[in-house]
């Protein structure tokens, strides 16, 4: 699992018997028209093009996008190195996002999302946010594409003052990143153990949400719901979900080792897997063409 190397184009063209070695080809000259774009992998490419249904034009918006949205938003994708930041080794400390090494009857992959520690004033929106797609990211090179990934938000300890510390600007960002521009079959998001705090969530979130993600977004008060989509046997055993995986704080220790062990990897993207605006053909673009104005205002956070 700490293996340092990603994924080969090889194990990819065995996994997916759809992907032809053209459209890669296509993807790469449509690239070396793009000036502001940095280098991609072929194994980036597979990403782009699986996640798309192997649809090229559609793999180039997803490319557009990520890259852009990489580059500009900079609460998300800056100072994301896992020995060195302090407020991420904070972040590490206040929720736990695993990858959960059992699947679906469908094959989609899980990720699974809780705080450990419930004191609102530990959490900081958007450095949990930041761990998520460190951990997504992670993921994608490690192992590459998969039939749908699926993410589980247990809301246990959530509460009002939780709450009061979302950011409604950068619950807009996420929802657009994760809608426009990460390269998953996104299959499904679920909200278990929901209490009346989940109406406030939802209510930021709804604005930002196009239908099809409304369509898979599930809100479980119970278990006995989740069930019908997950095995509940692939979450960790101490957690209140009737898991039978490892222990939760075995599974965030490995989690995290694997962070530190790809440090220099996510170094490198940090400075070269970002846009190059002054190279972009026509007009460079900011983070307020993709958010409007309030997007380029930080949030100034109140305790």
């Amino acid at each position: 699992m700490s293996s340092t190397n990603g994924i080969s184009y090889e194990e990819e063209k065995k996994k997916n018997p759809e992907l032809k070695d053209s459209d890669i080809q296509i993807l790469k000259d449509w690239h070396a028209k793009q000036p502001h774009l940095p280098e991609i992998s072929d194994c980036e490419y597979v990403l782009f093009l699986q996640s798309n249904y192997y649809g090229t034009e559609a793999a180039k918006n997803t490319i557009e996008e990520y890259y852009t949205s990489r580059t500009h938003i900079t609460e998300f994708f800056s100072d994301r190195d896992p020995l060195g930041t302090k407020q991420l080794r904070e972040a590490f400390k206040v929720t736990s996002q695993i990858t959960l090494s059992m699947r679906t009857k469908e094959q989609y992959k899980l990720v699974y999302v809780r705080l450990i520690d419930y004191e609102p004033s530990h959490f900081v929106h958007n450095d949990a946010i930041k761990y998520f797609l460190m951990v997504m990211d992670l993921w994608l090179y490690t192992e590459g594409t998969a039939p749908g990934h699926v993410i589980v938000i247990d809301m246990e300890g959530v509460t009002l003052p939780h709450a009061g510390r979302l950011n409604p600007i950068s619950i807009k960002k996420f929802l657009y990143y994760l809608q426009e521009a990460i390269p998953i079959r996104l299959k499904g998001m679920h909200f278990v153990h929901t209490n009346a705090v989940m109406d406030i969530i939802l209510a930021m979130m709804k604005p930002f949400m196009k239908k099809e993600l409304m369509d898979m977004l599930h809100i479980h008060t119970t278990k006995d719901t989740l069930a019908n989509f997950v095995p509940l046997e692939a979450f960790p055993c101490d957690v209140s979900l009737s898991g039978k995986s490892k222990p939760l704080k075995e599974q965030q220790e490995e989690q995290l080792k694997n962070l530190e062990d790809h440090r220099q990897w996510f170094l490198k993207d940090e400075a070269t897997g970002r846009v190059n605006e002054s190279l972009r053909v026509g007009k460079s673009k900011t983070i307020m063409d993709l958010f409007g104005v309030e997007g380029s205002f930080k949030k100034l956070d109140i305790d």
